[in-house]
C-alpha cells in the first residue's frame, strides 16, 4: 500500500527543511548527514531544498552503519572531529522503527562535542525501543512490528513510501 507518493514526498521534503530552517536560523552553518544509500538520498533532497533557503553553509556528509548488526563493524562518518566539533548537526535517514540504526549512527559523534543534534527522517514510526527522538518527519506511523515500511528515491518522479 502506498503511503506517500512522489509530489507528497517533494511537499514533505520542502516542509521539513523549512522547519530545520525555523530552528536553526542563528546558525552559523549546519552539517547534514545521512546514513547509508536511503538516508543519504533523502538528506541530498534535504540539502538541496536548504540550499535555496539558507544564507548560511549547509555541508552534506555520510554515515555509513551496519543496519542488521550495528556493532559488527565500526559506524564511520564522512568528516573528521574537527569539521565537526561546535557544529550544529542533523541526522538523516529514510524510516525511524525501533530507533536502533539512528541510535548507533551517533556513536561517531560521542567522540566529540557538536553544538547541537537532530534527527529528521521521511517515515517516523511509533513504536520506539531505543531513546531516539525524532525531531523532523514527513509521517508519523503506527503500525503493526511485522509491518515494513519501503522508501524509494531512486529515478525522477518515482519516489515513493509503501507499506508492507
Amino acid at each position: 500500500m502506498q503511503i506517500l507518493n512522489h509530489r507528497q514526498i517533494q511537499q514533505k521534503v520542502k516542509r521539513l527543511a523549512i522547519e530545520i530552517m525555523e530552528r536553526n536560523t542563528e546558525e552559523n552553518e549546519l552539517i547534514v548527514a545521512g546514513i547509508n544509500r536511503n538516508g543519504m538520498r533523502f538528506a541530498k533532497l534535504i540539502v538541496e531544498e536548504l540550499r535555496q533557503l539558507a544564507t548560511a553553509p549547509i555541508e552534506l556528509t555520510n554515515i555509513k552503519i551496519n543496519p542488521a548488526n550495528p556493532i559488527a563493524d565500526e559506524v564511520s562518518i564522512g568528516m573528521s572531529s574537527d569539521e565537526l566539533n561546535d557544529k550544529p548537526i542533523l541526522v538523516v535517514d529514510d524510516v525511524a522503527n525501533t530507533g536502533r540504526t539512528l541510535f548507533y549512527a551517533c556513536k561517531p559523534l560521542l567522540n566529540m562535542l557538536p553544538k547541537k543534534l537532530e534527527t529528521a527522517v521521511l517515515v517516523d514510526r511509533t513504536h520506539k525501543s531505543f531513546p531516539i527522538k525524532v525531531d523532523y518527519y514527513g509521517v508519523s506511523l503506527a503500525t503493526t512490528m511485522r509491518e515494513n515500511i519501503e522508501v524509494v528515491l531512486e529515478g525522477e518522479g518515482t519516489y515513493e513510501a509503501l507499506l508492507k
